[in-house]
């Protein structure tokens, strides 16, 4: 099969609204799963001491120092990887009861980041699971510049290197947001601290934040999620735009990384039920695990990212997109096979 050179466009509508509405009828105590997790702040505040306390132990360490790379991608990746996806967890309000303490306690969860992201991340985050594949609001998919450039095994190199950069920058380029009073106060907390640590450690100990970021959002083991997700693995060579069931567009993986990122490789379970925390997220294959056990998912993160570099079959194309993903799109997915 040659790579494909445009999406896998359809009118129909996401399947998640719609699995979610079958395991809820099969299955009506997933329901009791929703709500907050209160363990998630005091997991988030010890990343957040640890990576602070490696900031101060390597305040004297030149950034190009060995101890200080192998650190920065051996604990500091994990690490800011996990202050990503706790800020993920906080903006479907599931570390706090009121959606205003998981907004305050996303920018803490910032801080070893090194730039302000939380209060950003999360309108743009709803926009992606409101309306999944479409071209304006789903800020996820690469623009189609981006595709066309970078659909060559060096292009997705190039991106997987630096996809942190991607996502942090393409929301900016394809849709606008309202900028808050959460968002300065993101901003002024950040940089005030960014300050104190510059001011009272040096620049090594930042630099340790921003490169245990980067490490995070390159080619690390746990940024395999990122192309993992939503990009399309195997496929389908008979696929007509607008014509055909889209391929499924959300994996999940249930390897040992989840550990480190709040099962954010429940993906699929995620984007059905996202209200579930992290916690609960494998309680819930559990319980209807005839909806999830025969979907596409992935064995490895580390693969995954080798595969999708390699890959000829898959290309930064290979996802599903809509025209819109709002109320004129077509619902058409059966899960009678899934419910027997």
């Amino acid at each position: 099969m040659t790579p494909p050179k445009d999406f896998f466009w359809t009118d129909e509508k996401d399947a998640h609204s719609l699995r979610r509405k079958a395991i809820l009828k099969a299955h009506p105590n997933v329901s009791k799963l929703t709500g907050h997790e209160p363990l998630t702040k005091w997991i988030s505040l010890g990343v957040v001491i640890l990576q602070f306390s490696i900031a101060y132990y390597l305040k004297d360490t030149h950034p190009l120092n060995w101890k200080f790379l192998l650190l920065a991608y051996c604990i500091g990746g994990f690490a800011s990887q996990n202050c990503f996806l706790c800020i993920h967890e906080l903006s479907h309000n599931l570390g706090f009861k009121k959606p205003l303490h998981n907004r305050l306690f996303s920018i803490i969860s910032n801080l070893p980041i090194g730039i302000p992201y939380s209060a950003s991340f999360q309108p743009y985050h709803q926009l992606h699971h409101k309306f999944l594949g479409d071209e304006i609001y789903d800020t996820d998919l690469p623009t189609p510049f981006e595709a066309f450039i970078l659909s060559s095994v060096l292009g997705k190199a190039f991106f997987a290197t630096f996809q942190i950069f991607f996502y942090a920058l393409r929301p900016m380029f394809v849709t606008s947001i309202d900028f808050t009073s959460i968002h300065l106060l993101n901003v002024l907390v950040q940089f005030f601290v960014d300050y104190l640590i510059v001011n009272n450690w040096g620049w090594y100990s930042l630099f340790y934040f921003l490169i245990s970021s980067f490490f995070a959002g390159s080619l690390h083991p746990t940024a395999g999620h990122f192309v993992a997700e939503h990009y399309i693995f195997n496929p389908p060579s008979d696929y007509k735009s607008f014509k055909s069931p889209p391929p499924t567009e959300t994996y999940s993986y249930y390897g040992p990384l989840n550990f480190f990122t709040w099962n954010v490789g429940y993906h699929t379970e995620h984007h059905d039920f996202p209200y579930i925390a992290w916690s609960k997220l494998p309680l819930l294959t559990k319980e209807a695990p005839e909806f999830y056990n025969n979907l596409p998912q992935h064995k490895s993160w580390c693969w995954i990212i080798v595969d999708f570099i390699l890959n000829h079959d898959v290309s930064m194309y290979s996802r599903v997109k809509r025209h819109t993903a709002g109320p004129r799109a077509r619902i058409t997915v059966d899960f009678n096979d899934n419910s027997k």
